[in-house]
């Protein structure tokens, strides 16, 4: 059975690996200094042993991303993958702005509920900026770092900051266009086979939760996330960067300026791969990540 808080269209699904991950995403509900009311928060957890592996997804997606990574990851330790504030399966309460500085709160005390003791932080695409921003605000909780086709070396456009309704509204509705989110996921994909209508459930299952339009608007008004690059000669962290060959939503470029900026690195190259290693390439990935640990 899938849990109760999941869109109905979650009964679509059609591969193996997206049913059973579904049907592992629960809720807690986190208590933080951002409201008085809890927030209940979706994640999986899952294995045992070692220092925990915890993965944070992109922009506009959920913790489905890592339906083919995590059980790989969870053979060999204990591993969480999260819906970030704002996003995914996470409850949107109406009177927060989404901004990165609450993301990272809601983050650190999803940890400090649940976890609390040193991690090893993924982040793909936008969850890449968001595990540099965790970690050089608590750089006490990560062990190691890990960034996945990361963003993060990239100021966004100035333009979100001033989209006033009802353009956000039509901004928004434009990024829920099937046909849009579809050419988005071929981009994202070298081999486009990936692009399956599994996929395409998978990546816009979250767009039925409550609050999504005034989230996702809220956020970008916010300003998302920058570029890190003045910053990251403080990580003393050991990263690693794994990055698709063929990305062509981020482009190659940024992975050997992370490596070069980052004091305690090294890069992976994953060859036949897009944007999103972690799905069209999970078991190279998962090599890449048991071997670095």
């Amino acid at each position: 059975m899938f849990p109760d808080f999941l869109p109905t269209q979650v009964n679509h699904l059609t591969e193996a690996s997206s049913i059973e991950f579904a049907k592992q995403i629960q809720q807690h509900s986190i208590l933080t200094p951002l409201s008085p009311l809890k927030i209940p928060t979706a994640y999986v957890q899952a294995g045992n042993g070692g220092t925990p592996i915890v993965l944070l997804h992109g922009f506009d997606s959920s913790l489905l991303e890592f339906r083919r990574l995590f059980p790989l990851l969870a053979q060999q330790q204990t591993t969480w993958a999260v819906d970030l504030l704002g996003f995914g399966f996470t409850e949107r309460p109406i009177d927060l702005n989404f901004s990165s500085t609450q993301i990272r709160t809601h983050l650190y005390y999803f940890w400090k509920t649940l976890i609390e003791q040193p991690i090893i932080l993924v982040g793909a695409s936008m969850g890449g900026a968001v595990a540099i921003d965790f970690t050089l605000n608590y750089p006490e909780i990560v062990s190691k770092l890990i960034l996945i086709d990361s963003a993060g070396l990239t100021n966004p456009p100035a333009i979100g900051k001033f989209m006033f309704s009802p353009l956000d509204y039509f901004a928004a509705e434009f990024l829920r266009n099937p046909k849009i989110r579809q050419n988005i996921s071929r981009s994202a994909y070298y081999d486009k086979s990936y692009a399956s209508l599994d996929a395409q459930i998978c990546a816009a299952l979250h767009l039925q939760s409550v609050n999504w339009h005034q989230a996702l608007i809220k956020f970008t008004k916010s300003g998302g996330y920058g570029s890190f690059a003045t910053q990251l000669n403080q990580l003393e962290q050991p990263t690693l960067i794994i990055w698709g060959e063929n990305d062509r939503i981020l482009g190659t470029k940024d992975a050997p300026r992370f490596k070069q900026l980052l004091p305690n690195s090294e890069l992976v190259w994953i060859p036949n791969c897009g944007h999103v290693p972690h799905l069209e390439q999970p078991k190279i990935t998962a090599e890449a990540i048991a071997n670095f640990v």
